[in-house]
């Protein structure tokens, strides 16, 4: 059938994606060790999402949240400071009189937050409880009461500031719309000289082009939604969960509901179909309950690339030293030395160590155990099972290094110093499983020189555990 005259064109994302790149360099020029705010700043808008910012004034946070409003097309902007002293009124506009000769109780919010698309509010959590129950209907659905009308906001994204992390209870639910959270410090030492240096330019303007317009922002968070979370994902979210529970930190179901959106938007925006592990890195900004926490979550992540997202390392360990265990079990354990006859003979070879406190007159007629060719066969074939395994697992991680090399560099939302992180906790995953491995080789090896019986038994032995 003909397509009306008027009907859209189907969303592409890629249309969108290949912008972002620049846009991302747009929103770092000229600020130093600002990059991941930067990118963060516009994750979070692609997601419908709010960032929190916590950090001392002049770190370039109120610069970020004004270059953001620039990356949309006819995107109105909204800036204050708050005080204990603030009044609804700063941020919904001022009461209309003529609506209060009619009897109506109603705001004129033209040029204030709840027409705004990008906002920046700096000390956010000074806000009294009037300001507080607005913004948290103003955050989560987009909508401002307006006296006895509820308006749909055009509200795209918040950016909001503080020295500090709250710690009045009062202040959770508020502080828990902020999906994002970041730590902002001064510049370091070496980026302090690079500071000194900068020229002095106004930021530029953005091309209409490069603009990202409302209807395609409105697709791009609708096909959200079509981004798979695979079941490793899954697993590996709850493990998080797990980890993040050990150490005390809570979590709300609200929030890892939204971060599995986040992750998503992630995916989508580097044009793939579903999450990836790579993705899940950006959960040290959302999983914790302030910023504070970011590197108990970033360090669980390393150590999780290093793992190839599973436990199989551990698992691993505690395989080989139970196969090793058995093996010299097996390896030391005697037996009575009978001749052809069935006479108890002396062993020549028999020394004071093979001799025991229980029996130490018979310790000269005792000598290893002896195995059948039915036994030994079935220890040295699950031995070289686990070392299929082994080199099966070797292979994900020569996998995880190429995407390291090749196509993590290309992640828009990933920090230029994760890769490092990474491959060094790659490396040492790779040597201590090639360890592992070389110590199954030896057990396999060590089960294959067993001492046999002249005549299998056909004893089958019970399958030591791998699990």
């Amino acid at each position: 059938m003909e397509q009306p005259a008027h009907a859209q064109p189907a969303f592409d994302p890629d249309v969108l994606n290949a912008r972002l790149p620049r846009l991302i360099t747009y929103l770092g020029e000229g600020l130093v060790e600002r990059a991941t705010a930067a990118r963060l700043a516009l994750l979070a808008a692609l997601a419908g999402e709010h960032l929190l910012l916590i950090g001392p004034p002049g770190t370039a946070k109120s610069e970020i949240a004004r270059r953001l409003h620039h990356v949309f097309r006819d995107a109105a902007y909204f800036e204050r400071l708050l005080t204990r002293f603030s009044v609804p009124e700063e941020l919904f506009g001022p009461l209309s009189i003529a609506a209060l000769e009619e009897d109506r109780y109603e705001r004129q919010t033209a040029g204030f937050l709840p027409q705004a698309s990008i906002a920046f509010i700096d000390e956010v959590f000074k806000a009294n409880s009037a300001i507080l129950n607005a913004l948290l209907t103003l955050l989560n659905e987009r909508e401002f009461d307006n006296g006895a009308v509820r308006l749909a906001c055009p509200l795209i994204s918040v950016i909001g500031a503080s020295n500090e992390v709250p710690q009045d209870e009062a202040l959770a639910a508020f502080h828990d719309r902020f999906l994002l959270r970041l730590a902002i410090e001064p510049v370091s030492d070496d980026g302090f000289r690079e500071l000194l240096q900068l020229a002095s330019v106004a930021t530029r303007a953005l091309a209409t082009a490069e603009q990202i317009g409302r209807d395609e922002l409105c697709q791009f968070i609708a096909a959200i939604d079509e981004v798979a979370l695979p079941n490793d994902l899954v697993d590996l979210l709850t493990q998080l969960r797990s980890h993040l529970q050990a150490q005390q930190i809570r979590v709300s179901d609200r929030r890892w509901h939204k971060i599995v959106r986040l992750l998503k938007t992630s995916a989508l925006s580097n044009g793939r179909p579903s999450v990836n592990l790579w993705d899940v890195w950006l959960t040290q900004f959302c999983a914790t309950e302030n910023p504070a926490q970011a590197g108990v979550v970033g360090e669980w992540f390393a150590r999780t690339v290093g793992a190839a997202g599973s436990t199989r390392p551990q698992r691993f360990t505690r395989v080989v030293e139970g196969f090793e265990a058995q093996y010299e079990l097996e390896r030391d354990s005697n037996d009575l030395n009978y001749d052809e006859a069935g006479v108890l003979r002396p062993n020549d070879q028999a020394s004071e160590t093979k001799s025991t406190s229980m029996m130490p007159r018979l310790s000269s007629f005792l000598r290893s155990n002896r195995y059948g060719a039915t036994h030994i066969a079935a220890r040295v074939a699950q031995t070289r099972a686990i070392i299929v395994e082994v080199d099966a697992f070797l292979v994900q991680l020569d996998a995880l290094e190429h995407e390291l090399q090749h196509e993590v560099p290309r992640h828009l939302w990933l920090a230029p110093e994760f890769v490092t992180q990474a491959r060094t906790h790659l490396a040492a995953s790779r040597a201590e499983i090639l360890g592992l491995r070389q110590r199954l080789a030896s057990v396999a090896a060590g089960f294959a020189a067993l001492p046999r019986l002249k005549q299998d038994n056909g004893i089958i032995p019970e399958p030591l555990p791998v699990e």
